[in-house]
């Protein structure tokens, strides 16, 4: 669940749990979301806290406000979580083998020819 002492602050791993509950199916298109006090109760935090993770799923349009009623899943919270995440993980994915290939002395084309050959054996293998 949240990790108090993870150098990521809370509100954060709030938005990045309910991000995770839409891509798996637990919130769909135009379903309400928790509210900052069923939040703060589930993982003991504070409201202000909760709410905090919930605006910025707002301000990223992955969640949309009904005025009195609460936050919502917007139509398209999926394909921007999959387009955030992909980029953030990617990039850092990306970054650690660009660095590991200038230290072996692996230029880009042969680093383009390993990713190439990577994926043959995956469409091979069926992957």
């Amino acid at each position: 669940m949240l990790n108090a002492d993870a150098s990521k602050p809370i509100y954060i791993q709030i938005a990045e749990w309910i991000e995770t509950e839409i891509l798996n199916g637990n919130f769909q298109e135009d379903e309400k979301v928790f509210s900052q006090y069923k939040l703060a109760e589930m993982f003991t935090i504070n409201p202000a806290t909760a709410a905090k993770g919930l605006n910025l799923l707002y301000e990223e349009n992955i969640l949309y406000n009904k005025r009195g009623l609460g936050k919502f899943v917007s139509h398209h919270a999926r394909s921007i979580i999959m387009d955030k995440r992909k980029n953030q993980k990617l990039k850092g994915l990306i970054q650690e083998v660009v660095l590991e290939a200038e230290r072996l002395d692996v230029d880009e084309a042969e680093l383009y020819r390993m990713i190439q050959s990577i994926k043959k054996e995956r469409e091979e293998d069926g992957e």
